[in-house]
Formats: structure tokens, C-alpha cells, sequence
């Protein structure tokens, strides 16, 4: 067995489960110093006055920093990062002073004695369809079009012979990462060593640098360890702004961590978003018409899509095809990444619908998935590099026992439970991006690889480890490898699910370039050994002439307490089409924690925006429940052997995010089969779900409605 597709163990195992591992607050440097960021406590209007006064008198308070006194830096290209450098307030949790103290108690209690003043203005932070400020973007984040039409979707509909016309709403949801946001800024003269929990500690140097005014060289970021991200630690946030400037400010180190209850309204959420789907089909189940319309929110200060409509342009062979994204700019936190963007949410609405049309159809819903499956990519006409979901949804069905289904709702019950079965499909494109590596080779036998990726929990160092021992032909025990600091050879930020894909093909490259040159070496290598370098700008990005997406099926069952309205997953079952597997060990826990996640988007998690305050209530965990092991006692994750040659020369699609894609609509679509209600919002809390089974009438199987 090659080190490249066996299921070795994580590399930094034994420093993460001894507590040798350190994360970006725990560098114990002489002198440290704490840092609390202070909230705005209104939801729009401007700072007219900052009394620290009571602050500066608490023992261990060293310094308060306001929008009048900070450092003034130059503009970061992201105005999320404009922290203290005016007066503006454009949300509630805006940051609108810091206090600095010797210790974080300190430094929590100066936070809650600064006492600020404002000029309050009038907000809106409510979403809603056909909001008179609405716009289509021409474009999403700098990627897909805002709209995209093919043929007469509106006619082909109205002359469907089977029609569904539905409405779907997602809510906001908040990234909750173990670790939360944290920085350790030092300064030693004019060079800058930053400790940060990133995703891509590149992009945080050259950021730092352009604020600061510094040459890049002269600042070191540094990520080795990073307990979670799922897209919240994308890009550079206010904290790692925030420790830097109180460093520089005060002269010694600085460690600002954000506490849980101030990141929904400040390292970004997942913006809520509103469905419309109407699917047009003929009387064998084909579509002749996909409509997909989705409205969302940005801020004012900055725009962010939910790109959630680009996954229908993907999906399904339907000749006559229309995707439109509405953006509302209001006076709300800026959304950003979160786990699988666009498609989660996306996905959910466009595979509940289509759960919809098999019941208008009387069909079985993983055939009608089937019927659909389209020759080329609908939206660009490029073939697909490989597309494998008929095999996804047939092995899936087989391992589930889905053949054995009852065809119609609430055809099973186990006392006061109904029981259910539900499906939905999942795709998510492949994503590589330039990166660049080094590998080196040592008298001693052993080999250094050394590249800045970002483990962030899932396993990218052992896997960049197996990648350089099978291009080295040597055991996976002979390789080191180094990751997280911004002094190495620069790579991408890990998101997208394209980490791996994108640093392993430089790796691959330059332990390739090393074996070659190993192998025409004569005689004992010098004390400095060798080394060999390489960078894939300009292939890795190369445009190519096939559509790259990964594709899943997953599939649930539950049980529906119909006196409570409880939901619980009995079984969670997914196949996977998802390119090479490079270390199953790895895969499985990146498919489980994401179809994991994917549980909680259905039944426990989102928050909402108070419309009186501009705010999110649920800011903590007791407010934004997560699921937990007990909370789906049975969870498998399976994948097809997928050769593509078309992706890079690992083969690797990237596996991070497609799990928790079909996942929610999997269990929507169980619960209405369970119950047949059909609810159209989520999470499927037990107040919906009661709810809605007492407007049928028909609470439960073996008891009668009310009245």
C-alpha cells in the first residue's frame, strides 16, 4: 500500500490530545497584555462621546482606545476592518473602543466601565420579499453572474403539465468554531509577529502590511494550530486589527480574543435567505422549467451574496432555466463565508422542491432525480470532468434500504412516533487555486516538505504528508512537514474545499521535481541536503474546458413525536462521488462533522434579527443550539471510487463542505414524509412541527385532533 490512500493517523495527534499544541491566544510572551473590544450598543447612528474614565481607574487597566485616539491606519480594501477609525456606527456590535488591561478579567470589567454616547438613526434590519430596495447584482462576490436565463422559463411553466410553485426560508446561522477568533500581536522594532487563528495566514501578512504601512517581509503570521474556521476565519478579522494596533499602541504584546457572544455580529453569519421555486415538469417527470429566485441581505457597509441560486444552474437538465439573486442592503452586520456557501442553503430549497414535484407526480423521488440527470453542465454546456450522482443515489438507496419505502406520508408509526424516510441530491464545485511548496531532502534520510497551508481541523497535514511520501516513493515516517506560518512558501487560504486539491498539487510538484533529482545524484548529499521548489500559477488556474463538481446523495429517517412535535434522526447515510479519497480516516470525519452540521441547519440551528434592536438574540450557545453526539445515533458516510483526470494530479475533488449540502432537505423531506406536512422554514423546531400538524388535523396515528 502506497502512504497516498491509506488510512493514516493524524500527524499532530499526540500535541493536540497533550495540550503541547498551541493555539493563537496561548503564547505566553513577557509583558502580554489583553485586549476586550466594546460593542455598539445601537443599531445605526455615530459615537459623539467616549468616557473611559471609569475604565482607566480599574486596577490592571493600562490603556482604552476610541475612535478619537487609536492609531490611524490606511484603508484595508475590506471596510469590515475599519475598526476605531471613525465615528460611524452602520450596525449593532460594531466595535466602537478596546480596552487593554493585564489580564483578560481586567480587561472584561474596563470593557463594561467605558461608557459611550450616540447620535441614534433610524435602521432596518428587516428581510423581506419584495423589499422596495432590492437589486440583482451583476455579480456574486466577483464570481457567477447575479442572474442567468436559458430559454422561456416563465412560459415553459405555465404550460407544464405538472407545476410546482413553492416558497422555502433559511434564517440567519452563525459559525461557532471550538476556538473562537483570536490574535497575538507582538512588535520587536519595526517587525511584526502575529499569532492568529486563520484560514490563511497570506492573506492576513498583506492585509496587516497595506494597514500598517509595512513591507511584508517584515511581518511573520503565523496559524499552526486553528481549532475550526468553517469559513469565518476566511479572511482577516477585527481581531487580529485589534491586537496589532494595541501592541503598537502600548509597546508590548497583545492578545485579543472575542468572546462567543460578540461573533455573530462580527467575524460574519450566514445571511437568511427567501426561496421561491417553481418547477415545471411533463407526466413522465422531466422538467421543462426551473425557476430559482432568492432574496437575501448584505450591509451597508459591504456587499456579500448567499449565492444561493447557483446550484440549480447546475443540477438538472431542464431546457428552459431562470436563477436570480435580490440583495437588500440593511443596517445588519456584513454576512460572509459560512460552511458550503450558496449551496446549503440553496440546495435545501431546490431539493425540497424537487420532493415536492415527485409527490405532485406520484413518483418515486430518487427516480425523478434520476430522469433529470442532465448530458452537460445546464448552465456553461462543458462536460463534466465526471459527474457520478445516478451512482450516488443508487448505492445510497441500496446500503438504506430504500426499495422497501413506503410510497405515501405517514404509512409508519411506532406508537405516538411517526416514522419517515426522506432524499436529496448534493453538489459542490471543485475549487484549485495557485499555490506554491518546497521539499527538501536531508543526510539523514528524512524529508522536509514545507508549505503555507492551514490546518484548521481536518487533516491537512497528514494528508500533504501522504502526497509527499508517495511522490518521494518513501514511507509516510520519513516526512516532515511544516504549515501555518506566512513565512513559507505562500499558498491559498483553506476554504472552498479546495485546500487540499490546490497545496497538494504543489507539493505533489516539488517532491516530484526532488525525486528526480535525487535519482540523478552521485554520492552522499551535503550537509545542507537538497531542495526543490515549485509553484503552479498559471496551471492550477488554467481555465479548463470541463464543468468540476463533486456530487452526493444523502438520505435520512426519523421519528416525529406527534404529541411534542420532537424531531429525531434515527439513520443519516451518505455516498459521496467525491474524486480520489486520499486518507479514508480523514474523509469520513470531514463527511461526518459536515453532514453533523448539516443535522443542526435542519433541526436546531438559526438565529433572528430583532427588529427593535438590530440584533441577534441568540449570541451563545445556549441560544444557538448545536447538535450533539446523542442527538443522531447512527451516521455513515460512504464514497464511490471516482477516477477524474481532469482535476489535478492528486485527483482529489475536496470533501470539506459536500456533506452538509443535501443533509437538511434529506431530513426535511423524511419529516414530511413522516408527517405529511410539509413546512417550508427552518430549523424544524417542535413548535413548527406541532404546529403544523395540529392545523392538519391529524396530531397523531392513534389519537384524534383536537375538537
Amino acid at each position: 500500500m502506497t502512504a497516498l490512500g491509506a488510512p493514516a493517523e493524524r500527524l499532530e495527534g499526540p500535541e493536540k490530545v497533550t495540550g503541547a499544541a498551541r493555539y493563537a491566544a496561548e503564547h505566553p510572551l513577557a509583558g502580554r497584555l489583553f485586549a476586550r473590544p466594546v460593542p455598539a450598543t445601537v443599531a445605526r447612528g455615530r459615537v459623539t462621546g467616549v468616557d473611559v474614565s471609569a475604565a482607566l481607574a480599574l486596577p490592571g487597566v493600562v490603556a482604552v482606545l476610541t475612535p478619537d485616539d487609536a492609531p490611524r491606519l490606511a484603508e484595508p480594501g475590506d471596510p469590515t476592518l475599519t475598526v476605531l477609525q471613525n465615528p460611524d456606527v452602520p450596525h449593532r456590535g460594531w466595535f466602537v473602543a478596546l480596552v487593554v488591561a493585564d489580564s483578560p478579567e481586567a480587561a472584561r470589567a474596563g470593557a463594561g466601565a467605558v461608557h459611550v454616547e450616540y447620535a441614534e438613526e433610524s435602521h432596518d434590519v428587516t428581510l423581506r420579499a419584495g423589499h422596495p430596495r432590492a437589486y440583482v447584482p451583476e455579480e456574486l462576490n466577483g464570481t457567477y453572474p447575479g442572474e442567468r436565463r436559458q430559454g422561456d422559463a416563465e412560459g415553459a411553466f405555465a404550460a407544464a403539465a405538472v407545476r410546482v410553485d413553492v416558497g422555502y426560508r433559511v434564517p440567519p446561522l452563525h459559525n461557532h468554531p471550538m476556538e473562537p477568533h483570536a490574535s497575538t500581536a507582538h512588535w520587536d522594532g519595526e517587525r511584526l509577529t502575529v499569532h492568529t487563528s486563520s484560514q490563511g495566514t497570506t492573506a492576513v501578512r498583506t492585509t496587516l502590511a497595506r494597514m500598517f504601512g509595512l513591507a511584508e517581509e517584515r511581518i511573520t503570521v503565523v496559524a499552526e494550530h486553528v481549532g475550526g474556521g468553517f469559513g469565518s476565519k476566511g479572511t482577516p478579522r477585527p481581531d487580529v486589527v485589534l491586537a496589532t494596533m494595541a501592541s503598537w499602541h502600548t509597546g508590548r504584546p497583545v492578545t485579543v480574543v472575542l468572546p462567543r457572544r460578540m461573533m455573530p455580529t462580527s467575524v460574519g453569519h450566514r445571511a437568511p435567505t427567501l426561496h421561491r421555486l417553481r418547477l415545471g415538469a411533463d407526466r413522465d417527470g422531466r422538467l421543462t422549467s426551473l425557476t430559482h429566485d432568492v432574496t437575501t441581505h448584505t450591509s451597508r457597509i459591504k456587499e456579500f451574496v448567499e449565492y444561493a441560486a447557483v446550484p440549480a444552474r447546475v443540477m438538472y437538465a431542464a431546457p428552459n432555466q431562470h436563477t436570480v439573486h435580490r440583495v437588500v442592503r440593511l443596517d445588519v452586520p456584513t454576512p460572509s463565508w459560512m460552511r458550503a456557501p450558496g449551496e446549503a442553503p440553496g440546495m435545501y430549497a431546490l431539493e425540497s422542491a424537487m420532493d415536492e414535484l415527485a409527490d405532485a407526480l406520484g413518483m418515486d423521488p430518487v427516480e425523478v432525480r434520476i430522469r433529470n440527470e442532465p448530458d452537460a453542465e445546464p448552465d456553461s454546456g462543458k462536460p463534466f470532468s465526471s459527474r457520478h450522482l445516478v451512482e450516488c443515489l443508487r448505492e445510497g438507496a441500496r446500503r438504506f434500504g430504500w426499495e422497501g419505502r413506503a410510497p405515501v406520508p405517514r404509512a409508519r408509526a411506532d406508537g405516538p412516533w411517526l416514522l419517515g424516510t426522506g432524499v436529496a441530491a448534493a453538489t459542490y464545485p471543485v475549487q484549485v487555486y495557485p499555490s506554491a511548496a518546497a521539499a527538501q531532502a536531508l543526510p539523514d534520510g528524512s524529508f522536509l516538505v514545507e508549505v503555507n497551508a492551514a490546518d484548521i481541523g481536518t487533516g491537512a497535514r497528514t494528508v500533504l504528508a501522504q502526497i509527499a511520501a508517495d511522490a518521494l516513493d518513501v514511507p509516510l515516517e520519513r516526512v516532515r512537514i511544516r504549515v501555518g506560518s506566512s513565512d513559507l512558501p505562500a499558498a491559498p487560504l483553506a476554504g472552498g474545499s479546495s485546500g487540499t486539491a490546490s497545496w497538494g498539487w504543489a507539493v505533489h510538484e516539488a517532491c516530484g521535481r526532488l525525486a528526480a533529482r535525487l535519482a540523478a545524484h552521485r554520492g552522499p548529499l551535503p550537509e545542507q541536503g537538497l531542495r526543490e521548489r515549485a509553484d503552479t500559477e498559471g496551471t492550477a488556474d488554467a481555465e479548463s474546458a470541463f464543468a468540476r463538481h463533486a456530487f452526493g446523495a444523502h438520505f435520512a429517517e426519523v421519528a416525529v413525536d406527534s404529541v411534542t412535535g420532537e424531531v429525531r434522526v434515527r439513520r443519516l447515510l451518505g455516498v459521496y462521488a467525491a474524486g480520489r479519497v486520499l486518507n479514508p480516516r480523514t474523509a469520513r470525519s470531514q463527511f461526518v462533522g459536515a453532514m453533523t452540521m448539516g443535522l443542526g441547519m435542519a433541526l436546531t440551528e438559526g438565529s433572528t434579527m430583532d427588529a427593535a434592536f438590530g440584533d441577534f438574540p441568540e449570541a451563545d450557545l445556549a441560544g444557538y443550539h448545536v447538535p450533539a453526539h446523542a442527538d443522531v445515533p447512527d451516521i455513515e458516510a460512504h464514497w464511490i471510487d471516482e477516477h477524474d483526470p481532469h482535476l489535478n494530479p492528486v485527483g482529489g475533488k475536496g470533501i470539506g463542505e459536500i456533506g452538509i449540502v443535501g443533509t437538511a432537505a434529506a431530513v426535511g423531506n423524511a419529516v414530511h414524509h413522516a408527517t405529511g406536512v410539509r413546512l417550508r422554514e427552518l430549523p424544524l423546531t417542535p413548535d413548527r412541527v406541532l404546529t403544523g400538524l395540529l392545523e392538519t388535523g391529524r396530531p397523531g396515528p392513534d389519537r384524534p385532533g383536537p375538537g
